[in-house]
């Protein structure tokens, strides 16, 4: 099943900055093969369903070795089954009602 996902991993006692964990986790999806796009306050995820999950697993998992004691996902996800559609599909149609 394929499924679009909105992430934020917030890694605790790692100081203020998350940029470096936000980057592992961006270097995970990349590896996965997984569609991603970041935004300000997290990352948009397309793929199967078991890749993208995997990946997710894998981000907490990397997260933790490297010494973030505790973490939360803040995760969206949707999925349909009456017609393929990306995330790129999903900001098209509402760009197209913009003009």
């Amino acid at each position: 099943m394929y499924v679009l996902m909105d992430i934020m991993v917030s890694p605790g006692g790692v100081g203020t900055s998350v940029s470096p964990y936000v980057a592992m986790c961006q270097k995970i999806f990349e590896e996965a093969g997984l569609t991603y796009t970041m935004h300000g306050y997290g990352t948009n995820v397309e793929g199967e369903w078991d890749d993208v999950m995997a990946a997710v697993k894998r981000c907490h998992e990397d997260l933790h070795e490297v010494g973030a004691v505790r973490i939360t996902s803040h995760i969206k996800l949707g999925t349909r089954i009456d017609r393929d559609q990306t995330m790129a599909d999903k900001v098209t149609s509402v760009q197209e009602k913009l003009i």
